[in-house]
């Protein structure tokens, strides 16, 4: 009899299970989501990130004596801007789609650019409005004007000042200006630090720990960046370029602001990182931060090999744009920039995969899921995405096997493209280790991490064919990809002859 109410059970138990099934499939039940991977993005870093493209304005001092590391000791009577004009500035952005600008508060000359209470080496002290001016003021109420956010940059090392070499002093008249920028300018957005220091300055510790818990009590959605971020990361060098791999995920306690030996480390991350410190790319759009008569705007093309290196390897671009001994961006670097949001939307406005068909090597759930592979042609770069099988969800599922996802032309021409576009789903975190891009049949790239955006222009130049297939050969997890594109780009020659 036990045996028998041993047998009755198992059968009841498996046909109340294939019942719910049915009833499941009846009633449309959601296959549910796979597990994140840790770590995962903030709201404020995914909103970052998003934004591809930012501004930095690097203004002061050495705008007027020609320099890009001034003394300290130069006077405040330098600072003269004739035409200043921040809603130019604001202006200049919006033409280029950016949304958020970034400006130097303070550079290492130590001179405010708002009127600090705490300093009179300020714009009180120039004759610049009569010393009642605010640059600060007007860049964010110009900003504020145009719907772009605004972050401020405050350099720890500090020529001018007498406290600097003073420890306490200074970190305490430091923590003063932050309080300032952050409790009177409204919401900002990015708030960058450095370790910038010259050879023959003070040795001196700056309260980084301090200073960056007075910054998220003051304003919580802010991102830090620094060296060792908490929130963003430099990317180690000043050319715009990420590595390969470039992985959002790092280890905090192997970075220092200001430490010797982690370049390599800043600018390729870590897979296993145990913090999301996704990688900001700094460089100007002159060979100098600050502005030089001598100097002029880097080529389009040389912008566009910028932005494939940076963007295009999961990082933000941060172009600095800086403004002229007038106040104003000259016309020059403005019309270079118009010219590279015009580049942009030229090669990725279309995408020429958008009326193929679709085949994928499996979908988690099974066909009737959320989770098919026509998420990667809609317009939701994050929270739709195609899964594979793969984890528990899936009784017959093989997490280690071969996962792609193929585009197939339904022309009788084919494909012509020159650039292949992935993005994974990275709110559910960073997966992919390595990749591989195969048309009819033929292997053209072979790469490593892919992230928030991973744009491969062909070596060879425009190939032509009907199907093209993205494999993903080693992950973290099963890998979930969020968006796909095939772009030609007519600006990319790789013979150079162009």
């Amino acid at each position: 009899m036990v045996e028998m109410g041993h047998c009755f059970s198992f059968i009841f138990t498996l046909t109340l299970l294939h019942f719910l099934h049915f009833c499941s499939a009846k009633l449309g039940v959601s296959t549910a989501p796979p597990l994140p991977i840790l770590p995962l993005p903030s709201f404020s870093q995914l909103k970052w990130q998003q934004r591809e493209v930012i501004m930095f304005l690097h203004f002061g001092p050495n705008t007027f004596t020609d320099s890009e590391w001034g003394t300290g000791r130069e006077s405040p009577t330098v600072f003269n801007p004739t035409a200043l004009n921040a809603a130019q500035w604001a202006a200049t952005a919006a033409a280029a789609n950016i949304s958020l600008m970034i400006l130097t508060a303070k550079h290492h000359d130590g001179f405010c650019l708002w009127p600090s209470k705490y300093t009179t080496h300020s714009v009180s002290r120039s004759p610049w409005k009569n010393g009642h001016g605010d640059v600060v003021k007007e860049f964010v109420d110009a900003a504020a004007a145009r719907g772009i956010d605004v972050g401020v940059y405050l350099s720890p090392w500090d020529r001018h000042d007498r406290r600097y070499s003073h420890e306490l002093a200074y970190n305490e008249y430091y923590l003063a200006q932050l309080q300032e920028l952050l409790n009177n300018y409204g919401n900002v957005r990015e708030i960058w630090f450095d370790g910038a220091k010259g050879k023959n300055a003070p040795n001196m510790s700056y309260y980084f720990s301090d200073w960056f818990a007075m910054v998220k009590e003051l304003q919580s959605s802010i991102n830090i960046f620094s060296d060792a971020g908490p929130d963003i990361r430099w990317v180690g060098d000043e050319n715009g370029f990420a590595g390969t791999p470039c992985w959002s995920t790092i280890n905090r306690s192997s970075l220092a602001i200001g430490a010797q030996g982690i370049t390599r480390y800043l600018n390729e991350g870590d897979p296993e990182g145990t913090h999301w410190i996704p990688p900001e790319c700094d460089v100007s759009i002159r060979k100098g931060w600050f502005w030089h008569k001598s100097e002029s705007p880097k080529s389009l093309k040389t912008l566009l090999e910028i932005y494939y290196n940076s963007v295009g390897r999961n990082c933000v671009l941060l172009f600095n744009v800086p403004p002229n001994s007038t106040g104003l961006i000259a016309q020059e670097d403005a019309h270079t920039l118009t010219q590279f949001k015009a580049a942009i939307h030229t090669i990725f406005s279309s995408n020429l995969a958008q009326n193929c068909s679709l085949r994928a090597s499996s979908q988690r759930g099974g066909k009737e899921s959320a989770f098919g592979p026509e998420n990667v042609l809609d317009n939701d770069h994050l929270w739709t995405y195609w899964a594979p099988r793969g984890g528990d969800a899936d009784a017959d599922a093989d997490a280690g096997g071969d996962h792609w996802i193929e585009i197939r032309s339904q022309q009788k021409q084919g494909l012509r493209f020159n650039v292949v576009r992935i993005q994974e789903a990275i709110g559910l975190g960073q997966r992919i280790k390595r990749h591989e891009i195969y048309l009819d049949g033929k292997r053209i790239v072979e790469e490593s991490s892919v992230g928030y955006k991973r744009l491969h222009r062909i070596k060879s130049g425009v190939v032509c064919g009907e199907v093209v297939r993205v494999r993903i050969t080693e992950s973290r997890a099963v890998p979930l990809i969020s968006s796909l594109g095939l772009h030609l780009d007519p600006f990319w020659d790789p013979t150079g002859l162009s």
